[in-house]
């Protein structure tokens, strides 16, 4: 029982006719809990290599035996790749901060979220945020919850898009870390909202910001990708992903720009959804002419490595190399009030009978 008891909650006291030595407990609250992928704790090689072993490790992301698997990753993988991707990290790392951007717009996100809630419902709702990988973990946090009273919970992986490897491996965590609990909160996981009209319209305005004047003669729609096995086997990630493409384009209204959809961030031997974006933003500008190109990333809720070095880095030096002139990036939605006022109404539909 006394793991239940917050020490620093100022409400918290013994239930209605508990005996004197019952340890008070917290008062019943609701708790809003929202997971992103996560992030090394640094760009150094200790802090990478337990990072990239964690996230590789997952079978959602990697499903191989891993009997074969593993000593691959563990011997030669691990022994090169966390150099790479550590100086990948340190050309976006948040130096004044000593973080990735990602925790920084997490952060931001869980702010703004936290001061919406508390206006409307005060003390009565926690709003905390964890990460699949990395800290703070899903453990920690939900037991961070618990312990403040938190007797449902609204799970929201900040994904608009369904995927095993993304939304699928956070509720994974999410129940996996519950299979241990001797009183287990009642829990919400939040549906898919990449079709919802109030996302789609605030995708289509920073799409326009990012253009004030001139209109790009391409908009890439660039998704993070999958093995192409996923989507024979079930996954409906990419069918979600091309809604998506064509809800922006009839939002948008741009008759005189091509929209197309592409895929980023594939992964070993096998074949990944396509278009490539790095092969396809090269081929636009090398066969088709294309000399004012944008790229923008609706699968992402928050700027990170696949977007601010992948994305602004690699695929943008793949298309000017290939004789591109003119590419913008546009941020993911961020913490913009448009976005936060979107996550804010899912969440409020997911509490739906459970405050007032």
């Amino acid at each position: 029982m006394k793991d239940f008891v917050s020490s620093s909650d100022a409400a918290a006291q013994r239930p209605a006719h508990a005996p004197g030595d019952h340890p008070k407990l917290p008062p019943e609250r609701i708790g809003i809990l929202i997971a992103n992928l996560g992030t090394p704790d640094s760009p150094g090689y200790r802090d990478m290599r337990r990072y990239l072993s964690e996230f590789l490790s997952d079978k959602r992301v990697v499903d191989y035996s891993a009997w074969l698997w593993q000593p691959l990753l563990q011997g030669v993988i691990l022994s090169r790749r966390p150099q790479k991707s550590g100086a990948a990290y340190r050309s976006i790392w948040n130096e004044e901060a000593n973080e990735s951007p990602l925790m920084t717009i997490t952060r931001r996100q869980n702010a703004a979220l936290r001061a919406h809630f508390e206006a409307l419902y005060g003390d009565r709702v926690r709003v905390e945020f964890c990460m699949r990988y990395g800290n703070p973990s899903t453990k920690d946090v939900l037991r961070k919850m618990e312990q403040e009273g938190c007797r449902k919970i609204v799970f929201f992986p900040l994904y608009p898009h369904y995927a095993g490897a993304t939304t699928g491996t956070a509720c994974d965590q999410l129940f996996r870390v519950l299979m241990k609990e001797k009183w287990q909160p009642s829990v919400r996981t939040v549906a898919p909202y990449y079709d919802r009209p109030d996302y789609i319209a605030a995708l289509a305005e920073s799409v326009r910001r990012a253009h004030p004047e001139t209109r790009p003669e391409v908009l890439v729609c660039s998704y993070h990708g999958l093995p192409q096995r996923y989507l024979r086997e079930g996954d409906p990630y990419h069918c979600q992903c091309a809604k998506t493409t064509r809800l922006l384009r009839e939002a948008l209204g741009w008759d005189d720009v091509r929209i197309v959809t592409t895929f980023q961030s594939q992964f070993g031997p096998e074949e990944w959804l396509q278009p490539y974006t790095v092969e396809e933003v090269a081929r636009l500008a090398k066969e088709d002419g294309v000399r004012r190109l944008s790229v923008i990333s609706p699968a992402f809720s928050s700027d990170c490595i696949e977007t601010l070095e992948e994305i602004n880095e690699e695929i943008r030096e793949s298309y000017e190399h290939a004789g591109g002139e003119s590419f913008t990036y546009v941020p993911c939605l961020n913490d913009d009030p448009e976005h936060i006022a979107v996550l804010a109404q899912v969440i409020e539909e997911n509490l739906g009978g459970w405050i007032g």
